[in-house]
């Protein structure tokens, strides 16, 4: 007897130029595929969901590629009323988001 297994799949928006999701353990470069997918465990926290796209993922239009706001624009994850801890945001969001350390989402994109 055969059981149909329904695939999950997820539609993420991309934005047209941005690179092309590198394999995993391959240094990042900015795809944005894990963050549009969800949110990693600070992202969570920032978004303040569990699933879609990370509130604090941002583009940059000038390099062609998806940046942690938590890095590049604590300031504006922040808001107002936090802005005075952004450097500390920054120098944290390094360590939990293991920047530069690879790629680790297992996802497969197709566009």
């Amino acid at each position: 007897m055969r059981y149909a297994v329904a695939v999950p799949h997820q539609v993420i928006h991309i934005h047209p130029a941005a690179p092309a999701q590198p394999a995993e353990g391959a240094p990042c470069n900015g795809c944005g595929v894990c963050c549009l997918a969800e949110p990693c465990p600070l992202g969570r926290v920032i978004s303040r969901k569990r699933h879609g796209a990370c509130d604090a993922l941002r583009w940059d239009g000038a390099q062609g590629l998806y940046r942690c706001g938590a890095i590049s624009d604590a300031e504006g994850v922040l808001g107002l009323h936090w802005r005075w801890a952004a450097p500390l945001l920054r120098r944290l969001a390094r360590r939990w988001i293991a920047a530069g350390i690879g790629c680790d989402a297992s996802l497969r994109s197709e566009r």
